[in-house]
């Protein structure tokens, strides 16, 4: 069993060295890594999630050149040369969050390998190899399935976990959190000081398009209002909501970016 275990994997693995360099491939142009992608190898070991976690995934912009994803624990922040010589990327310069979780292994596989990326190729199969050079494989990325979410997946209460690309601190006392009426189109929800109240919008249009053009907060005043204002500031960029790889929501501004990261308490 275990022999046959080995065998298998140092297949997947030459399989995968050689996809890199192979003759077989032609180089595809950019819009061919369009999307999100699941990582499910990193130099030629199989990804294995932490318990309770998904995938780590990688998602390209070709329009707008940026770059996204989840490495495990933190979100990556990036951006690529979308006028490169096509099969040609560096990833080198990719940023994260900087959340800590129980089981960092697979994060710092994942952007230890992204940190050496210099070229990209299409398998047979239509997954992606991210290589480091011509024969080494830094990555194999796999696209992902699009989740289903609508208006009502918002319903209930959510701790807001990240705000502005920031984590929210634990040790803050009143924790951040906010509550959707679906069927009144009305939110509560407490910011880190204060308690807000109102309504959110949706264009028909688009059907994962919501904003909250009429909060109203107290007016309390704490010691430190830093988190409150980011969260305030957040809210008010808002324009759609979508799934992310955890299960968790996010809500994103006009161009895309992620600017709350919402936990179903």
């Amino acid at each position: 069993m275990c022999k046959l275990f080995v065998s298998f994997c140092m297949a997947g693995v030459i399989a995968a060295f050689s996809s890199c360099a192979s003759t077989k491939y032609v180089t595809v142009p950019v819009e061919a890594i369009d999307g999100e992608w699941n990582i499910v190898e990193i130099e030629g070991t199989a990804v294995v999630p932490a318990p309770g976690q998904e995938f780590p995934y990688i998602a390209f912009d070709v329009e707008s050149g940026k770059v996204s994803g989840n490495a495990g624990c933190n979100r990556i922040i990036g951006s690529f040369d979308v006028h490169a010589k096509p099969g040609v990327i560096d990833l080198s310069a990719l940023g994260t969050t900087r959340m800590m979780c129980p089981d960092m292994t697979v994060e710092r596989n994942v952007l230890a390998a992204l940190g050496k990326v210099k070229k990209y190729r299409k398998l047979e199969d239509g997954s992606i190899a991210l290589c480091i050079s011509s024969r080494h494989p830094a990555l194999i990325l796999q696209k992902r399935k699009a989740a289903t979410v609508t208006l009502e997946s918002l319903e209930g209460k959510w701790m807001i976990q990240e705000a502005a690309g920031e984590a929210i601190p634990d040790t803050l006392e009143n924790r951040p959190f906010i509550e959707f009426n679906v069927a009144e189109r009305k939110v509560h929800g407490q910011t880190g000081c204060n308690l807000v109240n109102g309504g959110f919008q949706t264009d028909a249009a688009k059907a994962t398009s919501i904003s909250f053009p009429q909060l109203a907060a107290t007016m309390m005043a704490c010691p430190d209002m830093a988190v409150e204002s980011r969260v305030l500031g957040a809210l008010n960029a808002v324009r759609s909501f979508g799934r992310l790889a955890n299960g968790n929501m996010g809500l994103y501004d006009e161009t895309g970016a992620l600017m709350l990261v919402l936990v179903k308490e």
